[in-house]
């Protein structure tokens, strides 16, 4: 009866990165597990049946990378998808795990920071494009509308529709709105 409840590639689960490769750290201690290599969280994804790893571009490869070592990071995970079977359904940037984003990425006072959060998004939906994704999701973590105390809701909705890059998201195939924003 167990193995009704197996999954299996044709029931199409996806998995995170960020879930399946936590090393289990909290704000108040230290990480309690190992940390895994995007490839190795590729390897265990197919051993358990998944259909497909979901990622955000630092799950990939740290973000201060060189060019090479990301060309080599993304042939080694593209490889590891060709030789399990898995694919990539979606992908996304952090725009929340670097410091400079405390404040937001594209809601931050600081036009760098809204710069560069702008750059990184379309390095991410291009890394998206690359590893076969079909959708994008646009999440930017610290830009104040989880909370009434850190921005106005309204300012830093109209701040992130104005760099939702939906144009670039759609050339790319990667952007199909659920709803207008």
């Amino acid at each position: 009866m167990a193995e009704l409840y197996q999954p299996q590639p044709e029931h199409k689960f996806t998995f995170g990165m960020w879930t399946v490769g936590n090393p289990g750290g909290d704000a108040f201690g230290q990480p309690v597990r190992r940390k895994l290599l995007p490839i190795e969280i590729v390897h265990l994804l197919a051993e358990v049946g998944a259909y497909g790893v979901n990622l955000h571009d630092n799950d990939l490869g740290p973000i201060d990378a060189t060019p090479a070592e990301r060309d080599r990071i993304v042939a080694e995970f593209q490889q590891a998808l060709a030789d399990t079977g898995l694919v990539v359904p979606m992908a996304t940037a952090n725009l929340f795990f670097d410091p400079v984003f405390k404040d937001g990425a594209f809601t931050s006072n600081d036009p760098k920071v809204r710069a560069y959060a702008l750059q990184k998004t379309m390095r991410a939906i291009d890394l998206g494009v690359e590893l076969g994704a079909k959708v994008y999701v646009f999440w930017g973590g610290h830009e104040g509308t989880e909370s009434d105390a850190t921005k106005n809701p309204m300012q830093a909705s109209a701040s992130a529709r104005r760099h939702l890059l939906a144009d670039d998201g759609r050339d790319a195939g990667l952007y199909r709105p659920a709803r207008s924003l």
